[in-house]
């Protein structure tokens, strides 16, 4: 069973770490991708400033060790949209199912906020990501609208 919680100031560090690596890793660490975010470094800020529409989740090891996360926040691209957001896992959390359970957390929240779909958008050098989002039930649309991610060049989308 997947340990998770939501978000806390003091998972910000890691997570950021987490993602860094990620997108390094991918070379990614260019401008127009999250690892140029204003909001990259203080992600539990973020998402707690609107509770209502917005959430990040971080997964824990078998030690409370912060390993990865998932986060869902308001899409105006599209109507009644929420965006997944930064689903990253570090390297050792990788090939458990982590990433499935994590887009049905996300999934859940959004429903539960009332969102009726769920948008997304990713990088074609982010092969695993893209394999899971297509497992899950998305489909590649069109680019919907400017976004902050210029970089992005696969863009997603499910009906809840």
């Amino acid at each position: 069973m997947l340990n998770y919680r939501k978000i806390e100031a003091a998972d910000d560090k890691k997570i950021a770490e987490i993602i860094r690596a990620n997108l390094k890793k991918l070379r990614l660490n260019i401008p127009g991708t999250a690892f140029f975010d204003p909001e990259l470094d203080h992600l539990s800020a973020y998402y707690d400033s609107d509770p209502s529409r917005r959430a990040y989740f971080v997964v824990l090891d078998e030690k409370g060790q912060v390993i990865g996360g998932v986060g869902i926040a308001e899409f105006d691209g599209i109507e009644n949209c929420a965006e997944l957001q930064k689903l990253y896992l570090d390297d050792s959390a990788k090939g458990k199912g982590y990433g499935k359970e994590l887009m049905r957390i996300a999934e859940d929240r959004a429903r539960a906020f009332g969102y009726e779909n769920l948008y997304l958008e990713t990088h074609t050098n982010l092969t695993a990501a893209i394999k899971l989002y297509e497992k899950t039930g998305f489909h590649q649309i069109e680019k919907p609208c400017a976004t902050p991610h210029g970089t992005m060049n696969r863009f997603y989308l499910k009906r809840l």
